[in-house]
């Protein structure tokens, strides 16, 4: 048994599966949207299927996110210890697992209507293409904000058959949002980065990040602030969204000497924000919805 779960433990490191961070992430928006699709709870098989699927696929993101940064990693404190980095396995196994987990995924959409699985075909190259993104653009943060919010209007097809505006404000919210802990993230490789040439949003802002990270979260708000009033939710939702403001608060402090592990530790506290929305989502529809 032992050596069974020694040869698994690479496979397990390199979807990530030990650190569950970037699921719960994907998480909180995908339910949330879902919630508010269905007005309520959501249809079992749906909730399911997008419960599933975001634990698959950002298990096949890190693999594919893995083999693109196979030749840097090692380079990066944070990263040196990933299976490619090491040695552990090789790049073609990251491949396989990538193919492999889309390909389930698939599967899984295939018990949805005809709109979702052609939604989920983009789903699929914006996870396969985001990871090669930071060679070329200094904003992959925003390409990831795509590539994670994507489940958003997916959830609105799947759970209604339709693509209302509501489905693309909280895409755009995503963006913002996914931007911002992106970039703390980011900070914590800046100086690594720099010496590789890898882009990022932190390497753009430059002296400025602090500033413009708050600008986005005042962004985010303002736009989740638009989505209640679109919506007509009730003061438990503007709670969740004062809560989420003092977070942002404290992430800004966490961050003010831009020391890696501090801002890491930004990054980490955004779990909070995605939690905080989808209470107050659910809290609305089980206790103040009509």
């Amino acid at each position: 048994m032992r050596s069974k779960l020694s040869v698994l433990q690479p496979y397990l490191r390199l979807m990530r599966l030990d650190r569950p961070i970037g699921i719960l992430l994907l998480m909180w928006p995908t339910l949330t949207a879902l919630w508010i699709a269905a007005e309520g709870v959501p249809d079992l098989t749906v909730l399911i299927v997008f419960i599933l699927g975001v634990i698959i696929m950002r298990s096949a993101g890190c693999a594919i996110n893995d083999f693109a940064d196979r030749e840097v990693d090692g380079d990066v404190w944070r990263t040196e210890g990933r299976p490619l980095a090491t040695g552990e396995l090789q790049a073609r196994d990251a491949v396989k697992v990538f193919v492999l987990l889309a390909l389930t995924a698939f599967g899984l959409v295939l018990l949805l209507n005809t709109m979702t699985i052609l939604l989920s075909l983009v789903a699929v190259f914006l996870a396969a293409t985001y990871p090669f993104m930071k060679r070329y653009t200094y904003l992959p943060q925003i390409y990831l904000g795509m590539a994670f919010g994507w489940a958003i209007p997916m959830a609105f097809t799947a759970q209604t058959g339709s693509l209302p505006i509501i489905a693309w404000l909280l895409f755009m919210a995503n963006i913002i949002w996914t931007t911002v802990y992106d970039t703390f993230y980011a900070m914590a490789d800046r100086e690594d980065d720099l010496k590789i040439g890898v882009k990022s949003t932190a390497i753009l802002f430059g002296d400025d990040d602090r500033v413009i990270q708050g600008i986005l979260q005042v962004a985010y708000l303002l736009v989740m602030l638009l989505i209640g009033r679109q919506l007509e939710l009730s003061a438990v939702y503007y709670l969740g969204l004062g809560i989420v403001a003092s977070l942002f608060i404290y992430q800004q402090f966490l961050s003010r000497t831009r020391e890696p592990r501090a801002c890491l530790q930004a990054f980490l506290n955004n779990n909070w924000v995605g939690l905080v929305i989808f209470a107050s989502v659910v809290l609305h529809y089980l206790f103040w919805a009509d």
